[in-house]
């Protein structure tokens, strides 16, 4: 006499019906389990490389930007700096960066691709700072492979954004990219920046910041300039005082803008200094 299959209830599904509801329960024949070769080879798995992982799922800015460890090194680095009296260098100003220096070889004309490693270079600029001002950006370039390579960028963008982020320094560096080059120019600079609460209390940096009530970079690609158009509260600071404070900031822009084959320029109140 044959015996009866067992079967198991592995689901309950309930439906509406027109004269009320009804429980349907599913039954699924109850199967033995296959019992393995003695003599099986597991199959060797796939060498999975820095390369292939970023090939599935490429590194964007979102990715880099909500990363735990960049959040944490972002804040550390700010806070460092607002205990010596530097102005802001935290999420606002590290995110306003990446969105200039994206916009910037956008409309340039320079692919997607190049546009998200210029992105990620931007939010990674002032990482260094966690370490020391004095040569932050060196140490920062450095601290930025390990978590790109964490992340899976490929070996030849992280060059590009270690390169960008040691050429953000006042004192030039080498210029090698277009990448390298958008994180040199220098912009970011507006009264929202200023920390100090006190006035009367104020540095040279705060008090230009502070003065600066506009600040915006606009890009010409049909005319070939990329000029800082800035408004300045001149009872608060003048422009010279502008000029002594950030003229090797603006030589490093200008060196920016001439290797992406455009001329910089700077307007003041309405008026072309530069």
């Amino acid at each position: 006499m044959a015996q009866l299959q067992r079967k198991t209830t592995v689901a309950e599904a309930t439906t509406q019906t027109a004269t009320g509801i009804a429980a349907t329960t599913i039954n699924v024949e109850q199967r033995k389990p296959l019992v393995p070769h003695v003599a099986t080879v597991p199959p060797t798995p796939k060498e999975t490389t820095l390369e292939t992982t970023a090939a599935a799922m490429p590194v964007t800015y979102q990715i880099v930007e909500h990363d735990a460890d960049v959040r944490k090194l972002i804040d550390h680095a700010n806070r460092n700096l607002g205990v010596v009296g530097y102005t802001e260098h935290g999420l606002r100003h590290v995110t306003l960066v990446a969105r200039i220096a994206r916009n910037v070889v956008r409309i340039l004309g320079y692919d997607e691709q190049i546009q998200e490693v210029t992105a990620i270079a931007g939010i990674l600029h002032d990482i260094g700072n966690v370490v020391n001002r004095r040569g932050h950006p060196n140490s920062g370039a450095v601290m930025s492979m390990p978590i790109l390579q964490r992340l899976g960028m490929p070996m030849d963008d992280i060059a590009v954004v270690m390169g960008a982020i040691g050429s953000h320094g006042d004192d030039g560096g080498g210029l090698a990219e277009p990448v390298h080059a958008v994180c040199a120019a220098k912009s970011d600079v507006h009264r929202s920046r200023v920390r100090n609460p006190d006035p009367s209390t104020f540095d040279a940096h705060d008090r230009v910041n502070y003065a600066v009530v506009s600040s915006f970079l606009r890009v010409d690609a049909d005319e070939k300039t990329i000029t800082l158009e800035l408004t300045i509260d001149t009872a608060i600071s003048s422009v010279m005082d502008y000029f002594e404070i950030f003229l090797p900031r603006m030589l490093q822009s200008k060196r920016a803008a001439e290797f992406l084959g455009c001329r910089f320029h700077i307007e003041i109140n309405g008026n072309t200094i530069l």
